[in-house]
Protein backbone atom coordinates (compact mmCIF):
# COMPACT_ATOMS: atom_id res chain seq x y z
CA UNK A 1 0.00 0.00 0.00
CA UNK A 2 2.83 2.18 0.80
CA UNK A 3 4.00 1.58 -2.46
CA UNK A 4 1.06 2.38 -4.25
CA UNK A 5 0.99 5.76 -2.57
CA UNK A 6 4.64 6.26 -3.65
CA UNK A 7 5.91 6.12 -0.11
CA UNK A 8 8.82 4.53 1.26
CA UNK A 9 8.97 1.83 3.56
CA UNK A 10 10.92 1.67 6.59
CA UNK A 11 11.57 -1.50 8.91
CA UNK A 12 12.22 -1.29 12.42
CA UNK A 13 13.63 -3.52 14.46
CA UNK A 14 15.35 -5.96 12.07
CA UNK A 15 17.63 -8.44 13.69
CA UNK A 16 18.69 -11.69 11.82
CA UNK A 17 19.75 -11.87 8.38
CA UNK A 18 16.51 -13.99 7.34
CA UNK A 19 14.41 -10.74 8.30
CA UNK A 20 16.45 -8.93 6.01
CA UNK A 21 16.23 -11.54 3.57
CA UNK A 22 12.63 -11.89 3.47
CA UNK A 23 12.01 -7.95 3.57
CA UNK A 24 14.09 -7.32 0.60
CA UNK A 25 12.22 -10.47 -1.07
CA UNK A 26 9.35 -8.22 -0.07
CA UNK A 27 10.29 -5.12 -1.51
CA UNK A 28 10.81 -2.75 1.69
CA UNK A 29 12.98 0.12 0.93
CA UNK A 30 15.02 0.72 4.02
CA UNK A 31 15.41 -1.29 7.05
CA UNK A 32 16.96 -0.15 10.65
CA UNK A 33 17.99 -3.05 13.43
CA UNK A 34 20.76 -4.78 15.18
CA UNK A 35 21.82 -6.18 12.55
CA UNK A 36 22.19 -3.23 10.58
CA UNK A 37 23.87 -1.53 13.16
CA UNK A 38 24.34 -1.76 17.30
CA UNK A 39 23.82 1.64 18.61
CA UNK A 40 27.00 3.76 19.14
CA UNK A 41 27.49 6.23 22.07
CA UNK A 42 26.94 9.64 21.02
CA UNK A 43 30.47 10.58 20.18
CA UNK A 44 30.96 7.74 17.78
CA UNK A 45 28.46 8.73 15.54
CA UNK A 46 30.68 12.18 14.78
CA UNK A 47 33.61 9.82 14.09
CA UNK A 48 31.99 7.32 11.90
CA UNK A 49 30.33 10.08 9.97
CA UNK A 50 32.85 12.37 9.68
CA UNK A 51 35.52 8.77 8.30
CA UNK A 52 32.57 7.97 6.10
CA UNK A 53 32.82 11.95 4.15
CA UNK A 54 36.42 11.77 4.39
CA UNK A 55 36.01 8.53 2.14
CA UNK A 56 33.94 9.87 -0.38
CA UNK A 57 35.66 13.38 -0.92
CA UNK A 58 38.71 11.52 -1.70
Amino acid sequence: MAHALRMTVVAEGVETAAQLRILQELGCDEVRGFHIARPLPAEDIAVRFLAARLRVCA
